[in-house]
């Protein structure tokens, strides 16, 4: 629904032409998807009327995520795509750097050199001279208030930007780019946007106010209540919030540049009078004057003569931003629909694509001459006034040389800290341009040429109309299951079996071969003839064996498909992120198992989960050798779970489900009797403060983590039998860990918990709550802000180790 064709009612096509006549800028900087004052966006868009830019430094890849398992990338991706929705409703324009949210920071030195200091401000300088604002306002300040490391960071890189963007010596390539087309500039000051989050007020009477949540009577609603709409589309993240009415009031510190004492945009020019287009200012005027909210087609006509006339002054930046945005109005006043879609989700290179296409003139404006091409095929569509609409389809080749669906970021190996983007002007995209189809006609005696993405069109049900983005693919999948397989040095497993899928997305026959890779050599598994229809699947059962595999060892095994047809050999399969409030997202990734070899023994065979938020505990307990059954609210009774070894909640269970409260009493007696009750972290803060008792005894969850995953660990009870039974844990055990060691610890206020560690960040006193243990009659009790959520999905051996210990049970 997300991708439903944009229009546009009067009253926005009224704010849109009071846009037309400002020319001032504002870039709204700050460190993730949620960082942004959507209040302050949308006052500056929508009663200011300036272009208005939010430029997130990551995509918020490594923050929590309320309504699924999806981590890292795939995070990254949903979190994009709530800020493009966010955008769409406050106005505002939406960038990113190639920084990847690598989790919580203390510490803004730590954040600029995982990032890379100088990438990550080339980014923001590339991103500030293509844009140009005028005015440049972060939302944290350099001083650490923001209460986050990248926060910091993004301040940091803001203030900096502001200075180099007019440096000609600071990233003098960027100059280059376009024929010599990008510029350097100077934005004329830079504010901290202050703020009184929770406990940190940093606002001050001596600082520029400006009323920002005034009722826009045109819109019909208030700024705040805009915002609030908009920043509920941040749902990964839980902020749905609800509409503010009141004035309100947004506080700024002069950082940089000139001073101002009354409004961020004090002696800025806003109109066209001192501009290139000064000469152009009269009609621009009469445009607004004259509008008629009941008839916007009355404007075509004065539109088309600015259109002209701006196209005969010299070319600059500001010519061409109006010219776009007069564009869209002639399209928005005119009533013109145009539209090119598919009625498939996606077409494999070197195969054929019907293409659908609509033109309406619904307010008789009458154009001539249209033309729509895609991709090389253009066709003539013959609208008149006795047949104002046009549709039809027409089809297209896909070239094996067409660039695949592919988010640019991830185009190429991750670094550590941030992507690689090989082309510098991709960075001015929040997401990847996709194939158009370009209708072309003349209105007014003047020729146009509007750009329509082809999409994939499709009616549910239920939902009604959806869109939804065009996949090109590969012509064939390679799919390898389990993503993950775990054999112990002992080999008392000595087989697992595996499956490698092969899916036609076009039809394929002739010869194929298939080879297991480790990098080093290939090992043939399939060498025959096939000939598979369009979508069918070929599936073949593979077994790998322990002993071939070196003890306390980590191989990941991909696949290799070699097709007559096929220009280049096979690799990829495709993920697939779907969630109703923003498009599929979908991307080609190697697909592969990761094979683990570990010294890991187990104590006990059934386990019970219980979902939170979502994580991959599942399928790491089954490859530990576990049964394993999930349980909901019906299933959680004395009968049901008295044979299970462990129950596990997943994390922030109890922020999730209120029914938990019921339960406690039939936990706390499964304990009794002799179970093992593992809870993942729970959040106890406006996301969803936990509400039900989930511990024998009291407990308080903070706020406290650890971030560096490589803190030193100090076991305090190293004779602990959870430190040695049935694995031996020992410092290895906390090697290779990613993100971060621990979330929301645990603080015992009764004395009744053993911790077990110690550990601290840089700088930090020490803190013993990463994990709670406490024996309750027969059975046990644990509280873990030990990112085992993070770590079991990337293998690590020695949280396996530690986790199979907190589980462990012998009854």
């Amino acid at each position: 629904m997300a991708q439903s064709p944009a229009t546009a009612s009067s009253a926005e096509i009224y704010q849109q032409i009071k846009s037309l006549g400002n020319t001032a800028s504002v870039l709204y900087i700050a460190a993730h998807p949620d960082d942004e004052n959507t209040r302050l966006l949308t006052y500056l868009v929508s009663e200011r009327n300036v272009r208005t830019g939010y430029l997130s430094i990551t995509r918020g890849d490594g923050g929590q995520n309320l309504i699924g398992d999806d981590q890292g990338i795939d995070l990254g991706l949903i979190r994009t795509q709530e800020l493009l929705a966010a955008r769409r409703i406050d106005g505002a324009q939406q960038f990113f750097t190639r920084a990847f949210d690598f989790g919580f920071s203390k510490s803004p030195e730590e954040a600029l050199n995982i990032w890379g200091h100088e990438a990550i401000l080339a980014d923001v300088v590339y991103i500030i001279r293509a844009f140009k604002p005028d005015v440049i306002i972060t939302r944290f300040p350099t001083t650490g208030e923001g209460g986050h490391g990248h926060h910091t960071a993004s301040a940091i890189l803001a203030g900096e930007a502001f200075t180099a963007a007019s440096d000609p010596k600071k990233f003098p390539e960027q100059l280059k780019i376009n024929g010599g087309s990008t510029e350097i500039w100077q934005a004329k000051r830079l504010f901290w946007n202050t703020f009184n989050f929770g406990t940190t007020n940093t606002q001050k009477a001596d600082q520029l106010q400006i009323p920002v949540g005034d009722y826009n009577p045109v819109l019909g609603k208030s700024y705040g209540e805009i915002a609030a709409t908009s920043r509920s589309q941040h749902k990964s993240q839980g902020f749905g919030r609800s509409a503010d009415r009141s004035p309100g009031t947004d506080y700024f510190k002069l950082i940089a540049g000139n001073a101002a004492d009354k409004d961020i945009l004090e002696g800025i020019t806003t109109g066209w009078g001192q501009t290139s287009l000064k000469t152009l200012q009269p009609q621009m005027d009469m445009i607004a004057t004259n509008y008629n909210f009941k008839s916007p087609s009355q404007s075509v006509a004065a539109l088309i003569k600015l259109y002209k006339g701006l196209q005969n002054l010299k070319s600059d930046y500001l010519i061409q931003q109006k010219l776009a945005e007069v564009l869209k109005l002639i399209e928005n006043c005119s009533g013109l629909y145009f539209e090119v879609y598919s009625k498939v989700p996606s077409v494999a290179l070197g195969d054929s694509l019907q293409i659908n296409y609509e033109a309406i003139d619904r307010l008789q404006a009458n154009p001539e001459n249209i033309k729509v091409q895609v991709l090389v095929n253009t066709v003539n569509l013959n609208i008149n006034k006795n047949n104002p609409e046009v549709d039809g389809s027409e089809k297209v080749f896909i070239p094996q040389n067409q660039t695949i669906s592919q988010p640019y970021w991830l185009q190429y190996i991750k670094k550590s800290g941030s992507y690689s983007v090989k082309n510098i002007t991709d960075i001015l995209l929040p997401e990847n341009e996709p194939i158009y189809g370009e209708f072309s006609f003349s209105l007014g005696g003047e020729k146009f040429s509007i750009k329509k993405p082809l999409l994939y069109k499709y009616t549910d049900p239920v939902k009604g109309e959806i869109y939804s983005p065009l996949l090109i693919s590969y012509p064939l999948y390679v799919a390898a299951t389990p993503g993950l397989v775990i054999f112990t040095n002992d080999n008392k497993i000595a087989a697992k079996n595996t499956k490698v899928s092969l899916q036609a997305n076009k039809n394929l026959s002739g010869p194929i071969k298939l080879w297991e890779n480790n990098g080093a050599n290939k090992k043939l598994l399939l060498d025959t003839t096939v000939s598979l229809a369009k979508n069918s699947l070929l599936t073949l059962n593979n077994t790998l064996y322990s002993k071939d595999f070196a003890a306390n060892s980590s191989q990941f095994l991909n696949n290799e498909v070699q097709l007559k047809d096929s220009e280049a050999h096979q690799y990829f399969n495709l993920r697939e992120i779907n969630y109703d409030h923003i498009p599929a997202q979908r991307y080609h990734f190697l697909s592969g198992i990761r094979v683990v070899k570990m010294d890991l023994k187990t104590a006990g065979t059934r386990a019970g989960y219980i979902a939170g938020a979502g994580d991959k505990i599942p399928e790491a307990l089954l490859q530990m050798g576990y049964s394993v059954t999930v349980l909901n609210e019906e299933e959680v009774t004395a009968e049901k779970i008295k044979d299970l070894d462990v129950i596990i909640t997943g994390v922030r269970a109890y922020n999730m489900h209120q029914w938990l409260t019921n339960k406690y009493a039939v936990l706390m007696e499964y304990v009794n009797n002799g179970g093992v009750l593992f809870v993942q972290y729970n959040t106890n803060n406006s996301i969803g403060p936990v509400k039900a008792q989930m511990a024998p005894y009291p407990l308080n969850i903070t706020r406290n983590r650890i971030t560096d995953e490589n803190a030193k660990v100090e076991f305090l009870l190293p004779q602990n039998k959870l430190m040695n039974f049935p694995n031996v844990i020992t410092q290895n055990d906390f090697k290779d860990w990613i993100q971060e060691r621990s979330i929301y610890h645990g603080e015992d206020t009764d004395g009744k918990y053993e911790k077990l560690f110690s550990m601290k960040d840089p700088d930090e006193k020490a803190n013993d709550g990463s994990l709670l243990v406490t024996n309750y009659g027969k059975g046990r009790f644990v509280y873990s802000g030990l990112v085992f959520f993070r770590e079991l999905p990337a293998a690590v051996p020695g949280a396996f180790r530690l986790f199979a210990n907190l589980i462990a049970n012998q009854r």
